[in-house]
């Protein structure tokens, strides 16, 4: 499959909770969450490197459609719900369209 949707996102924990933003972020990639769905084709999460309470996520998805549709359901809305109790500011998303690229871990 390929990514016909994708987003970038930046959040910013409240000061000394980068570390359960991170942890809470990966938990997305567990069996049964937003990340593993087939349907999420790319799901990064990524440090700042000058400041450890910030976290960038990118996530590129089979189109938007199946994007919103996997976020609406009850996994999604769990952990969304706790990201918002660890973040001192409102997140910035910058959406695009992928063109091609690679991801390997």
């Amino acid at each position: 499959m390929i990514a016909t949707y994708g987003f970038n996102a930046t959040l910013t924990a409240r000061t000394g909770m980068g570390d359960r933003l991170v942890d809470l972020l990966l938990s997305g990639l567990n069996e049964g969450s937003p990340g593993a769905s087939e349907h999420c084709v790319v799901y990064l999460v990524s440090r700042s490197a000058s400041d450890p309470d910030v976290v960038h996520v990118s996530e590129g998805w089979t189109s938007e459609e199946d994007h919103h549709r996997v976020f609406a359901g009850d996994a999604a809305q769990a952990i969304v719900a706790q990201v918002e109790g660890l973040l001192a500011k409102e997140s910035e998303y910058t959406d695009y369209v992928p063109v091609r690229g690679k991801a390997a871990f």
